[in-house]
């Protein structure tokens, strides 16, 4: 280029740069698209503000960036190519722009010409006359061959290109043209891009209400400078003021009115009653903040009305939930809340103005029924406070510690639906990361939760309001509102002073003092109230009497004077009240002073005052601002530099707290300005200028807090990678300002050109926080793998808000064995309290504390900030009296925090095991809390008179509160010198909440020991103490190391005060055992409240762990042709060839002898085939004899039965029964069948009558699977059968093959020696699996509750499933039923922030649509649509084996299920994730453990043999459970025996069956069982209290005999009681009916002791059912969580009430009662989970009620009895029965039925009334013609008898009853289609005295079941006929007796023959003498 070329160019951009300064001047609004979305069709429009996403720059000089204020002049350099995009460059292809930015591009890749010349030269070419042809190969040339495409574009707009004007300068213009050349483009340029910029600042968003964009501004270089019009500058030889006057109160626009109270609905009318419409700015925002759900962000001056503003979007939440729906319905004005749906959460940032916002809405929303509470730091809420309330006002820190706790407070968090931030401007300040990590934390939920929570920000006007509204998520164009100056309801006339002198010298104070006096007597004269605003405590007082001295000096003491007002001598005697020496000092005077370091009362006297008028001044803090809306004419801000304790120096008062203090100036009721002045130092006056006028941006604060807020998100899970962590920062406000003004924050720009989005910044953020965390051991930070996992010290710190620093303190200092004055020292250093100074004036105060009040020693003196903590701490806790003002806010302040980091200190202890720090660190907690010393009285905690507890002070020992326990109250009185004293404390004594806690220990081997421990309340339970519920950690330490093995936190609630509480678990034991172990029980709220019960170990013995495993062998796997069967090798060759490893090592020992077999080996690992090869020895070997295979659950039995049905029984010509409580078929298909397939307790109900029954004697072998549950509920049952067959076995001499099958177990040598296996012994290791299975087991940290950490495992569950089974199928087993449901849900929560939230559907929508149409279940089809299953006992047969079907065939991935699935289904899984090992026991209404062997059979579901070659399984558990499951999965569990806790049955069963007779054949009889075994391997276990050395001894011998003697008579003595047996002196036993009864029916002893105690002769219904539902059988009944509320329901709507039942309501057997009741009355249960509870009882209903019957007979009741047979009538008709006859039949309605006259009176007569008549009596109950068939069907059905005699004499009768109808059926059901179960016909005839009315016989009558070729009921024609010979117990007299033949299930069906003549009998001597005539 030529120089002239260069000159032009140079003075070009000269003057460019001018014209950028003017532009910028103009301060054109910046206009804003959503600055991230990038559209290529914007691009040549320009888009502003983002340059980072790349948008082309249209031609190289437009270069201007509009939004100067935050871009700086770099930002934008010509060498910038841009063509990252190629759709923006077709835009406009063939102009000269394209062409120069092709040069660019071709001149950056280094071409060696620069643009320009680049351009030139291309031009000069395009423009000669050559062909196309040859022009590519010039132009080839000129950009080089790598622009090919560049080339072949030019040639074709070649034309184009001539056309358009060359903008870039020729070499051929002159200097001439090229300056007009210039200066043309030049003005080109200006007009057009302004006029661009002119029309889009236009309004730009809908809601944005501006006056005036020009003026009022500032430019960026603050040179040029022009305010507001009006605005003067004056001089004053002591200041300098600027004055800016008060804006115009904005008018109405022209579209827009006033939104009228009466237009609006009902809700909004009785919410805003007494207000006629909505003022300008309401009524701007009422479309979008009540007629929808946007977020919104409302910026608007103090005063304009936001609260209102708020309460609009409080009210469309409300309008939600709500009847019926303001929407559809507007003119309704009364309304019911559904208050349980929906939570709103208020945030306002301080404590004063939360209790304001509470008042306020409270107040408005009262008629709602609406309650709105707080919740602060002062203000606690209990739990069920927190489920009332539906508006909680809380301060961001409360509402950020709630949601912390990532489960606790969920139920409450996920119930919000409205998040109001007050005050959003606060970002700006220290707490604002606060703010940010709030609604970061809420968007995330919203976005993982898809539930829809509405954000809405409130904040004073602030200029970067497009970014806020951008970090609320707000959508610009609906829910931003900005209002400017015009909306405030008084406008503001500012007055900024500048005091001159040096900042700082006391020329500067004295002025600013003379100033500000001035300022105060101008606004007094003209009659404005004035406050003025200081910022110290101390400083409100100083300046109000050197206002007062000023105004004396000058003479004007009137200016102040109060006396003249009417209220003032009120004010005066109010003030007289006030403890404050300043207050009733300056009052008197005329002038308030107003701090938050004064006593509330004050504060709201001074307050009260200067609303009425009285006081005119009044000096106060910045706290009053914010705190309290109360208005002044005036205020007067005096001073500005502020002591910052945080930094430690004087900083400048920051600018919101200006905006905050001037909102408060003008009282919309009076004046019509406002003034706010501010008085500040010369150097200052311009910032404060600029600053208020045209504010700053506000900027994030979260970089500081960011260590903090990072581990709170760790902690609560919502954070596991770095990955994650980036996202979540892309959440805060930070983000937003560093894209926005990267500047700010240390970015350069060439790093958000190459990374626009930051992800590299904000990855080194969390990155270096997270190493940060690391190091202070809160968190586990994997650097290669990028995973975060918290620790337990970084969750305590995130809970209890600690701050990283201080833990990082507590690391260093905490010793095991620190000292109460160490722990103070520590919580002294912490980092909250770095910012207490240590003021000069409080010096003197503090050394007096220090003396009097601080018992502890304190190092470092009081100067420094620890020393102060420290004393201020101490005299706390000592109630000492505080006379400095800022002494007592400091106190507060240290007092509130050192509670809360005493609490984290001792969590963390006790996560370390410390025993004795838990201790020290417990009671300092409990000090805090209750400012009691450790080592002073408890009684302090009570309010006493100080002189009674010197007394006991002084006392010491003898006054400790166990010896105060002993003493009677006299002796009390006279000890505390005050009897009346005596009796006041001897009642506190019995509500002392102490414990009692009793341990019993049992070793269950070597290295495990299990505790048990009993806890019972010491105490009288009362309400003004202890509240609701007391709490108490529980924990065992060593005794001399005081290490902590176990501990759990107890909540005893006064409900269940009186209840057995019980805890379980194991601790380890370590070599060498301490002597012994103490357990605590400390209370977590009363200091003193503790007991420590030690426990010896010195009889404990440790059982040897004999743990004998079988090596697998490295055979040849056998094929299936060993079986040498065709019909055995076919069966199995559909599954497989050979045998797998473990069969064949099994194959000769099962197939080919008789010995008895003990198979230990893993789930899946092929037992049951090994078991089928013993079957078929049983078939081959012993022709017609018969298996049984017992199988402990009723799902396993029902797995078995299926499989064998399809793969063997048919094909092998064998038959199966089923015998379980489900199916019980009679004794004929029982004697035919081949297999019996049963469970413990059904083959022992059988087998216990073994000698009547033959059947049972020719089984030749028994397979017991699961044989290990021996330790469970039911393991004495299977004690007992295996004893009965061995003991059967030895007495007919032939034997019975015994197979047991187990998981690998530990004690394998024991089960074996008892099971009598010699050689076929196999206990195969946890690893010989087909598929290999990998273990993890994660411990997660204790919550307070349940729910909470069933919850806190979801999200580690659905990781898990990410990372190990990402696409193969996973089943999640849960504890109950409900939790299926939660887990589901938030793994479908979880999914939706994936990027494909179907991600587990494995089928086609048309498949899914089809699948979901068949579910029943509401839960289960929202999940199956996500491809997550559910499974259950609760679910309908159908869903359930759709959710199973579906998961078999890979259709859907996930399955969640309870652990029924484990054993009944068998259905694998490659991943299994076991979440949670506990589950929710009724009956101790807590949380127990799984077994370990339910846990053992989930993880068998890991690996399907098919697919994969490995299977995954996790448990999670608690962390205090992690070792004891490490422990024993790998080992094996020890089997125990329980045997001894149910003894009695078990004896009374075998007293009746008389295999017993004498007790020394019940000591026999015990030593068949495994429980004698085991009690001399493991003696501690049962109790047996052996010393060790003694251990294997004849001694031992002996104590095992005398424990077992003793056994015995405890459980023969029970059974006599029960009167089940008679026992004779000499040790005899003999049975009796009673036991009999029981033994027949398997009932317990209990039941049958309780019916004969209850009964009577004349009963009635009620008394029956209740007789009935007390059995013992329904102990077991499940009582799940909450479900006593559904009773107390339940039992308001029935006959019978629960609450006379006499038991708590919770109790089984009043639901069992409950349950009865609702079947009698058909009426629809509240939830599925009843309904099988109702089967269940309905299924042991009839054995039960069977039973009684027979006790009632008995015992001779007639009434009680006939009355126990209507019952059983009842449980099979399910009518009541008062219901009459008809009632049974379908369609018949109840209530007609019951007020029918006439025929029939009972079904007896329906049977025989004529077809026409019933069908007159149906129409006449309203039933339809079409149903009257049903009716006749069913009628059919039922019996007609024909009741005869026979044989009547003196010793018996016999009665013949004949069926005139043919039954219905072959199998003789009766019609009960309500009973789960089908039942048989069958009477009862009973022969009674007519004369006494007692019963002198019952016999069961059922029809014959004949053969079919004899003619019985296989033949239907032949009517049945049956007989009954009843024997009559013997008489001397004849007797009239009555026969009753009463059917056993239709109601009021009965036949009788009454006075049937009984003769006497016969003489004997007569009847000698007839036989001799006879015989003459």
């Amino acid at each position: 280029m030529s120089p002239s070329a260069d000159n032009a160019a140079s003075q070009w951009l000269e003057q460019l740069a001018v014209m950028r300064a003017a532009i910028a001047d103009l301060k054109l609004p910046a206009t804003n698209g959503d600055a991230n979305k990038y559209n290529p069709a914007n691009d040549i429009d320009l888009d502003d503000d983002n340059f980072s996403s790349g948008s082309p720059i249209d031609d190289i000089w437009d270069l201007i960036s509009e939004d100067e204020e935050e871009f700086s002049d770099e930002s934008v350099s010509p060498n910038r190519a841009i063509d990252n995009d190629s759709s923006s460059v077709v835009a406009n292809v063939g102009s000269q722009e394209w062409l120069a930015r092709s040069c660019r591009t071709v001149a950056q890749s280094g071409s060696g010409l620069d643009v320009a010349s680049l351009q030139d030269h291309i031009t000069a070419v395009l423009s000669s006359d050559t062909s196309d042809d040859e022009l590519q190969m010039m132009l080839a040339d000129v950009v080089g061959f790598d622009h090919l495409d560049l080339v072949t574009e030019i040639i074709a707009h070649r034309k184009q290109l001539l056309k358009q004007p060359v903008q870039s300068s020729s070499r051929l213009l002159t200097k001439a043209e090229r300056a007009a050349r210039l200066r043309q483009v030049d003005i080109e340029h200006k007009t057009t891009t302004l006029g661009a910029a002119q029309n889009r600042s236009g309004e730009q968003y809908p809601h944005v209400y501006r006056t005036h964009e020009a003026g009022n501004t500032l430019s960026s270089s603050g040179k040029a400078y022009t305010l507001p019009s009006g605005s003067e500058r004056k001089e004053h030889e002591t200041y300098e003021e600027y004055s800016i006057p008060a804006t115009k109160v904005g008018v109405l626009g022209r579209q827009q009115k006033l939104v009228e109270v009466d237009d609006m609905d009902g809700l909004c009318k009785r919410t805003f009653r007494g207000y006629k419409a909505l003022n300008r700015m309401q009524s701007l925002v009422y479309p979008v903040a009540y007629q929808t759900s946007e977020n919104m962000l409302i910026c608007a001056p103090t005063g304009a009305g936001k609260t209102d503003a708020a309460m609009l979007t409080i009210l469309n939440a409300v309008a939600k939930n709500i009847q019926p729906s303001p929407v559809e319905h507007p003119d309704a004005t009364e309304f019911v809340v559904r208050t349980d749906d929906f939570k709103i959460v208020y945030v306002a940032p301080m404590k004063a103005l939360a209790a304001e916002i509470t008042d306020k809405l409270g107040k408005r929303l009262a008629w709602l029924k609406i309650q709105v509470r707080e919740l602060t730091g002062d203000m606690q809420l209990t739990k069920a406070e927190i489920v009332q309330t539906q508006i909680i006002v809380t301060t961001p820190e409360k509402w950020d510690v709630v949601t912390r706790k990532s489960t606790g407070d969920t139920e409450l968090v996920q119930k919000v639906r409205l998040l109001i931030i007050d005050e959003v401007h606060m970002l700006h300040d220290e707490r604002g990361a606060v703010l940010e990590s709030l609604v970061a934390r809420t968007e995330r939920q919203v976005e993982s939760t898809q539930s829809l929570i509405r954000i809405v920000g409130l904040s004073a006007t602030l200029p970067n309001y497009v970014d806020v509204a951008d970090f609320l998520k707000v959508n610009r164009m609906a829910g931003m509102f900005y209002f400017d100056q015009s909306f405030r309801p008084v406008p503001l006339e500012q007055h900024f002073l500048g005091v001159k002198g040096k900042p700082g010298s006391k020329a500067s104070r004295d002025n600013t003092d003379r100033t500000a006096f001035e300022k105060v007597k101008e606004q007094l004269q003209q009659g404005h109230q004035t406050m003025v605003f200081v910022h110290s405590r101390k400083d409100t007082v100083k300046t109000a009497r050197m206002l007062l001295e000023m105004a004396q000096e000058e003479g004007l003491n009137d200016l102040f004077d109060p006396t003249g007002h009417e209220n003032y001598s009120n004010a005066m005697r109010d003030v007289k009240q006030s403890k404050g020496r300043e207050i009733r000092e300056l009052v008197a005077k005329g002038i308030g002073t107003h701090h938050a370091g004064m006593p509330r009362s004050d504060r709201n006297l001074v307050e009260r005052l200067f609303g009425e008028g009285v006081l005119q001044v009044l000096c106060c803090t910045a706290t009053l601002a914010w705190g309290v809306n109360l208005p002044a004419a005036a205020v007067v801000i005096k001073g500005t530099q502020l002591y910052s304790a945080e930094a430690g120096k004087f900083v400048d008062l920051g600018i919101l707290d200006v905006l905050q203090i001037f909102g408060r100036a003008g009282r919309p009721q009076f004046q019509d300005t406002g003034i706010g002045m501010i008085i500040t130092t010369q150097d200052k006056l311009q910032h404060y200028l600029t600053a208020v006028t045209q504010q700053q941006p506000i900027e994030s604060q979260f970089s500081r807090k960011m260590v903090d807020n990072l581990n709170a998100e760790i902690a609560l899970g919502t954070v596991t990678s770095v990955p994650e962590g980036i996202t979540w920062l892309g959440y805060s406000y930070l983000f937003v300002r560093m894209r926005r003004n990267p500047m700010a924050y240390g970015i350069d720009w060439s790093e958000i050109q190459n990374d626009p989005n930051l992800v590299q910044r904000r990855r080194e953020l969390i990155v270096k926080a997270a190493r940060t965390l690391q190091q202070s051991q809160m968190i586990i930070f994997n650097e290669t793998t990028e995973e975060l996992r918290a620790k337990d010290v970084g969750r305590i710190a995130s809970q209890y808000y600690v701050l990283q620093t201080s833990i990082e303190i507590f690391n260093t200092m905490m010793r095991p064995r620190a000292t109460e004055a160490d722990v103070l020292k520590m919580i002294a250093m912490s980092g909250e309290f770095d910012n207490i100074q240590s003021r000069e004036a409080e010096e003197k105060e503090l050394m007096r504390l220090k003396e009097e009040a601080a018992p502890c020693d304190i190092d470092g003196g009081i100067g420094t900030q620890q020393g102060k903590t420290n004393v201020l701490l101490q005299s706390y806790i000592s109630k000492a009296n505080l006379e400095d003002f800022t002494l007592v806010s400091d106190t507060a302040y240290v007092a509130q925090n050192a509670a809360r980091i005493c609490r984290a200190l001792f969590m963390i202890a006790l996560n370390r095991r410390w025993g004795y720090q838990c201790l020290v660190l417990l009671s300092m907690c409990k000090s805090i809390e209750k400012r009691v010393w450790p080592y002073e009285h408890p009684f302090r905690q009570f309010d006493l008179p100080q002189a009674v507890l010197r007394n006991l002070d002084e006392k010491g020992s003898s006054g400790s509160i166990e010896s105060l326990r002993d003493m009677e109250s006299a002796e009390i009185g006279s000890l505390v010198h005050n009897q009346r004293m005596g009796s006041t404390i001897s009642k506190l004594l019995d509500n002392f909440p102490t414990l009692t806690v009793e341990a019993e220990i049992a070793p269950l081997n070597r290295d495990v020991l299990r505790v048990k421990l009993f806890v019972t309340p010491d105490f009288r339970w009362n309400d003004r103490h202890h509240g609701k519920s007391e709490s108490y950690w529980i924990w065992v330490e060593n005794g001399e190391t005081s290490e902590i093995y176990h501990h759990e936190f107890f909540i005893l609630s006064r409900r269940k005060l009186y209840d057995d509480h019980e805890l379980n678990f194991t601790i380890p034991l370590s070599d060498p055992l301490p002597s012994q172990i103490y357990v605590r029980a400390i209370s977590d709220r009363w200091l003193g409240a503790e007991t420590v019960t030690p426990v010896s170990f010195q009889h404990l013995i440790r059982p040897d762990t004999e743990s004998v495993y079988t090596d697998l062998l490295n055979l040849q796997p056998l094929p299936i042709k060993a079986l040498k069967n065709p019909l055995l090798e076919e069966i199995y060759g559909q599954r497989f060839d050979f045998f797998n490893p473990m069969q064949t090592q099994l194959f000769h020992c099962m197939y080919h002898t008789s010995a008895n077999v003990l198979l230990g080996s893993p789930t899946g690992s092929g037992k049951t085939v090994a078991a089928e090869l013993a079957m078929w020895w049983a078939f081959r070997e012993k022709p017609g004899s018969k298996v049984v295979y017992i199988a402990p659950m009723k799902a396993l039995v029902r797995e078995r039965v299926q499989d064998w049905q399809k793969r063997l029984t048919r094909q092998m010509g064998l038959k199966l029964v089923e015998l379980t409580g489900d199916n019980t078929p009679d004794t004929r298909t029982i004697r035919d069948a081949d297999i019996i397939v049963t469970t413990p307790e059904k083959w022992d109900g059988i087998s216990r009558s073994w000698q009547t029954r033959s059947y049972v004697q020719q089984v030749s072998l028994v397979i017991i699977d699961e044989i290990h549950l021996l330790g469970g509920d039911r393991g004495p049952i299977l004690e007992i059968i295996v004893s009965r067959m061995n003991y059967i076995a030895s007495q007919k001499k032939g034997s019975v093959r015994l197979v047991g099958m187990s998981t690998a177990c530990a004690n394998a040598m024991d089960l074996g020696n008892w099971l009598g296996v010699k050689e076929g012994l196999f206990n195969f290791r946890h690893s010989v699996r087909p598929v290999p299975l990998e273990i993890f087991i994660d411990g997660f940290p204790q919550q307070r509750g349940f729910c909470p950490l069933m919850q806190s495992m979801n999200r580690p569950t659905f990781l898990a499933i990410k990372s190990h089974s990402p696409d193969k199928p996973v089943i999640v087993f849960v504890a109950s039923r409900r939790q299926t449901r939660l887990t589901a849900r938030d793994l479908i929560n979880l999914c939706g922030m994936e990027d494909n939230p179907r991600r587990f559907v494995r089928m086609s929508e048309e498949d899914l649509a089809l699948n979901l149409s068949r579910v029943k279940d509401e839960a289960l089809r929202e999940a199956l649509s996500f491809g997550i299953g559910l499974h259950h006992a609760g679910l309908v047969e159908s869903d359930r084996q759709l959710a199973e079907e579906l998961f078999a065939n890979n259709k859907i991935q996930i399955l969640v299920a309870t652990s029924t699935l484990a054993w009944g289904v068998n259905l694998p899984a490659h991943l299994v994730v076991v979440k949670g090992t506990q589950y929710f026991d009724a009956k101790i209404e807590g949380y127990k453990d799984m077994d370990l062997t339910d846990v053992l059979q989930m993880l068998g579901r890991a690996g399907r043999p098919q697919f994969d070659t490995s299977g995954i399984a996790r448990i999670f558990t608690q962390e205090s459970k992690k070792a004891f499951y490490k422990h024993f999965l790998h080992t094996g569990f020890p089997v125990e025996s329980s045997l001894h806790n149910v003894l009695d049955n078990h004896l009374g069963a075998e007293v009746s069956a008389e295999t017993i007779s004498t007790k020394q054949d019940a000591l026999d009889y015990l030593t068949w069982t495994f429980f004698f075994r085991r009690l001399h391997k493991n003696p501690s276990y049962y109790g047996l209290e052996i010393s060790a050395e003694e251990n294997n001894t004849t001694v031992a011998q002996q104590a095992a005999n005398d424990y077992m003697i003793e056994m015995v008579d405890k459980s023969l003595g029970e059974l006599a009681e029960s009167q089940c047996l008679t026992l004779h002196s000499n040790g005899d036993v003999d049975p009796t009916p009673l036991g009999k009864i029981m033994s027949y029916y398997y009932l317990a002893h209990k039941t049958i002791r309780m019916l004969s105690q209850q009964a009577k002769p004349t009963a009635t219904f009620a008394d029956v059912l209740n007789w009935m539902s007390r059995a013992t059988e329904y102990d077991e009944l499940p009582v799940r969580h909450n479900e006593d509320l559904i009773n107390v329901e339940l039992s308001a709507n029935l006959p019978f009430k629960a609450e006379d039942f006499g038991l708590p309501m919770w109790d089984p057997h009043v639901k069992a009662f409950l349950l009865l009741q609702a079947y009698f009355d058909r009426v629809e249960l509240p939830i599925s989970d009843y309904v099988g509870d109702q089967n269940s009882v309905l299924d042991q209903a009839i054995r039960i009620i069977q039973a009684s019957i027979d006790v009632l007979t008995e015992m001779g009741h007639l009434p009680s009895c006939l009355m126990m047979i209507t019952l059983l009538q009842c449980v099979k008709s399910a009518r009541w029965p008062e219901d009459g006859p008809l009632a049974i039949f379908p369609g018949v309605d109840v209530d007609k039925e019951k007020a029918r006259q006439g025929k029939p009176g009972n079904l007896v007569e329906a049977t025989t009334l004529p077809r026409g008549e019933m069908g007159a009596v149906l129409r006449n109950l309203g039933l339809p013609e079409p149903s009257h068939a049903r009716v006749f069907k069913a009628l059919a059905q039922l019996p007609q008898l024909k009741v005869g005699l026979a044989d009547v004499n003196a010793l018996g009768l016999t009665v013949t009853l004949a069926r005139p109808n043919p039954a219905q059926n072959r199998e003789q059901h009766i019609f009960a289609p309500k009973y789960p179960k089908p039942q048989t016909e069958g009477y009862f005839v009973i022969v009674s005295d007519v004369g006494t009315g007692e019963i002198m016989g019952l016999k069961r009558v059922s029809w014959p079941s004949g053969d079919k070729n004899k003619g019985g009921i296989g033949n239907l024609s032949r009517l049945p006929s049956t007989k009954a010979s009843i024997k009559l117990p013997s008489s001397a007299v004849e007797r009239k007796v009555r026969v009753l033949v009463v059917s056993d299930c239709y109601i009021g069906m009965e036949w009788r023959v009454d006075d049937v003549e009984v003769p006497a009998p016969p003489r004997v001597v007569d009847d000698g003498l007839k036989k001799l005539s006879k015989g003459t």
